[in-house]
């Protein structure tokens, strides 16, 4: 069988190899759809949400429906693939496919002008620390709609993030820990899931060590690590004994951090411009 050699394009993700490291891009996909899309020639902006933005159902006729969705699938690809800094700005739209507004129109366009200027970003992994370490994060009621939270969580490995998520919590919380609880036990999940995929590697090194999960609500840190449950809530009840067990059987290991040094953050909720840096930064994106 011939080999090979060294892939330089897998599923339209560009492997770029630089000293001791690898980064990886979709900048001639993002051209291709900002040129599909009509944005090619827009100008661009800093953040890939307004931080003030208060987006609402659609009352009136849908607007482009069709257009809207395509859109949206596009810009997915692009974030389930490499850009976790729009990850917060595309699942929140995709919550108006069936029924967009101007409104969303004029948030989506946004998206699009955020990654014209970001078009050659690209997530970079230089190999150590090779250690999975985790961000949980949770903004209560940001959803006006419905009174829901969004959950949000990074894992990086080498410097840069590989697995990532912005999801609306499907259960009401109480309070703000509660959300942060939901948010941990998803990212929770998530750990086991890298854990078990590196364990099948065999150049990993054995024994793994606890993946650390850092959550800035000292509460949930501390709910997480107490014996008993007390809340009233039966889901939360759920989550307390599968996180106990995670932290018992050194799957994971939770730790404070502040939130200004939360990689999820940016996860939960559109960000200033320095923030929004800040995060891009810490997830091992940067301009190739």
């Amino acid at each position: 069988m011939k080999d090979m050699g060294e892939a330089d394009v897998i599923l339209g993700i560009k492997i770029k190899r630089e000293n001791k490291g690898i980064v990886i891009t979709q900048s001639h996909y993002i051209e291709k759809i900002l040129k599909k899309f009509n944005y090619e020639n827009c100008s661009p902006v800093s953040t890939p949400m307004d931080p003030g933005e208060k987006l609402m159902p659609n009352t009136g006729k849908p607007v482009d429906q069709l257009e809207y969705s395509r859109a949206i699938g596009s810009l997915m690809y692009a974030m389930i693939s490499t850009r976790p800094d729009i990850a917060y700005a595309v699942g929140k739209l995709s919550r108006f496919t069936s029924n967009p507004s101007r409104h969303h129109w004029h948030a989506i366009t946004r998206v699009f002008k955020y990654l014209k200027g970001t078009m050659n970003y690209g997530l970079s992994y230089m190999g150590f620390p090779s250690v999975l370490e985790g961000y949980s994060d949770a903004s209560w009621i940001n959803n006006v709609e419905d009174s829901s939270s969004t959950s949000g969580w990074v894992f990086l490995l080498g410097g840069g993030a590989i697995s990532w998520a912005s999801k609306k919590q499907t259960c009401i919380t109480s309070s703000t820990m509660e959300s942060e609880f939901v948010a941990l036990a998803a990212a929770g999940k998530e750990a086991e899931w890298l854990r078990n995929l590196v364990y099948e590697i065999p150049i990993w090194p054995k024994p793994i060590s606890p993946i650390s999960i850092r959550c800035d609500s000292s509460a949930t840190l501390a709910k997480a690590y107490s014996q008993i449950y007390n809340g009233k809530s039966r889901h939360l009840g759920i989550r307390h004994s599968m996180i106990r067990e995670l932290i018992m059987n050194g799957v994971i290991s939770i730790e404070f951090v502040r939130s200004q040094q939360n990689l999820a953050d940016h996860l939960t909720k559109g960000l200033a411009r320095d923030l929004v840096k800040k995060s891009v930064i810490g997830m091992g994106l940067k301009s190739i």
